[in-house]
């Protein structure tokens, strides 16, 4: 009997959600980087174990948010968590329960949903603050299970992989046996290009860009042309991103290209431009487009 159910992966910023995800899936579907709130959007993975089909939905990490973007994104987490079969929380074990993660495990307790805590990073932590840890996160949630495991070294993803296999309900497959992802190719091209940023600009631009993808145009070779706009709010950014001489700018559009043809399965070229926009976090229209719902 085929298997098929919605988990929601909740957590705190730089928890490793994503991470998880794609370890789970057994390739990328979801952009990583050391910098917290990395995640925007609501993404799902699709993994297969078996004859069980577990749809991943990754979320932005929760945390107290400040700007309309953060609350669209804190909405955005909440929102994948609806009529999820089951919630898995994924905590840094490192870090342990901090003030930043105290009220959302409260927020989840409260929650309806089964729920299973997910303690990563566990390679990096002493064993007996594990211990700890999954016993006070126990006591608070009642979880169907605890799970220790590295996303980043794979220890323990499989023994996961399998107990989420074996939860997940009696049904029907949802999508089709190859597909890994719900993003199309113009948000994952997007999503590659911000990933970018991200890494190669650290905090010289906390936050402060969006990637927008203008043409995804199909070429008779096979090709595909993409043409992005990176939206930085000041001159100044704009400068940053650009670099001497626009070098970094290059390098940014020469590293997600190299990351997008294996992605997509066929050779890309990007052409990305940079957009002074006072003000794009105002912009409706762009939440549409990067994948949030307009908030208030």
């Amino acid at each position: 009997m085929s298997r098929c159910g919605l988990v929601a992966v909740i957590g705190a910023p730089n928890a490793g959600k994503s991470t998880l995800v794609n370890a789970l899936v057994g390739q990328k579907v979801a952009i990583v980087s050391p910098k917290a709130q990395t995640t925007r959007t609501r993404l799902m993975g699709i993994a297969i174990e078996g004859e069980a089909q577990i749809l991943l939905v990754d979320t932005p990490g929760v945390f107290d948010p400040k700007r309309r973007l953060d609350r669209a994104m804190v909405a955005a987490a909440w929102e994948g968590a609806a009529d999820a079969d089951l919630l898995a929380l994924v905590v840094d074990a490192k870090t342990g329960l901090t003030r930043r993660v105290a009220p959302l495990v409260d927020a989840v307790a409260a929650r309806p949903e089964p729920k299973l805590v997910v303690l990563n990073k566990v390679d990096a932590t002493p064993k007996e603050k594990l211990l700890a840890l999954a016993a006070a996160l126990h006591e608070r949630l009642q979880p169907e299970a605890v799970m220790m495991v590295s996303a980043t070294t794979g220890d323990g993803v499989p023994d996961l992989k399998r107990w989420l296999a074996d939860r997940v309900p009696e049904g029907p497959w949802h999508f089709p046996e190859d597909q890994v992802s719900d993003a199309t190719d113009r948000m994952l091209a997007a999503e590659v290009t911000r990933e970018q940023i991200y890494l190669q600009l650290h905090a010289e631009l906390p936050y402060a860009a969006a990637v927008q993808t203008e043409k995804y145009e199909e070429r008779g070779d096979g090709s595909v042309a993409i043409h992005q706009q990176i939206l930085v709010g000041r001159a100044s950014q704009r400068a940053i991103v650009l670099g001497e001489h626009g070098q970094r700018l290059k390098q940014i559009g020469s590293r997600a290209r190299a990351e997008l043809a294996p992605l997509l399965g066929r050779r890309v070229h990007l052409f990305l431009h940079v957009k002074v926009a006072p003000g794009w976090e105002e912009d409706r229209g762009l939440y549409g487009e990067i994948g949030l719902g307009w908030v208030d």
